[in-house]
C-alpha cells in the first residue's frame, strides 16, 4: 500500500479477530477520531470523519516534471554506472524492485527539471492537442451553420 501512496487507517479487528473493513486514503488525506464502535450482528461498526479539501479550492501552482528538458543521456549514464548484481545480490524480488525504483527516482531528480503549472479543472488526459481539435470542430460547426 505504501508503494501506491495509500494508507490503511483501521488497525483493530472488526469481525472476530480479523480486520475486514479497510479505510484507505492517499497520504495527503487524514481521518479523525477513527474508532471501532458498536455491533451489527457479528460485525463491528467503524466511526470516523474524513477531512477532504473542497474541490473548488484551487492551488496556485503545481510542480511537475519537465520531460522535454530532461537530460536523458546523463540519466542513462548514471543508471548504467551502478553494479546491479552487487546491489541486488541476496535480495528478494520486492527488495530488488525497491532498489531499482529508488535508483530511477534519484536519477530522475538529478536529470529531469521541474516546472510550475497552473492547475485546471480539466481531467489529466485533456491535453492541448485535444483542446485544439475540439476548437477546430466547433469552428467547423459554426461555419456550417452559416450556410
Amino acid at each position: 500500500m505504501n508503494t501506491n501512496s495509500l494508507q490503511q487507517h483501521v488497525n483493530e479487528s472488526t469481525r472476530g479477530n480479523n480486520i475486514l473493513d479497510l479505510i484507505m486514503t492517499t497520504t495527503d488525506l487524514s481521518t479523525n477520531g477513527l474508532e471501532v464502535v458498536g455491533k451489527i450482528g457479528d460485525h463491528q461498526m467503524i466511526d470516523f470523519s474524513l477531512e477532504v479539501q473542497d474541490p473548488n479550492t484551487r492551488t496556485q501552482h503545481k510542480q511537475v516534471l519537465n520531460y522535454k528538458q530532461g537530460n536523458f543521456k546523463l540519466m542513462k549514464e548514471e543508471l548504467g554506472s551502478y553494479n546491479y548484481e552487487v546491489l541486488m545480490s541476496n535480495e528478494n524480488a520486492e527488495e530488488c524492485f525497491m532498489i531499482l525504483k529508488n535508483k530511477i527516482a534519484t536519477a530522475t531528480e538529478h536529470h529531469i527539471p521541474r516546472k510550475r503549472i497552473r492547475p485546471t479543472n480539466n481531467p489529466p488526459w485533456f491535453s492541448q492537442e485535444i483542446k485544439r481539435l475540439i476548437n477546430a470542430r466547433q469552428h467547423s460547426y459554426r461555419r456550417l451553420e452559416r450556410y
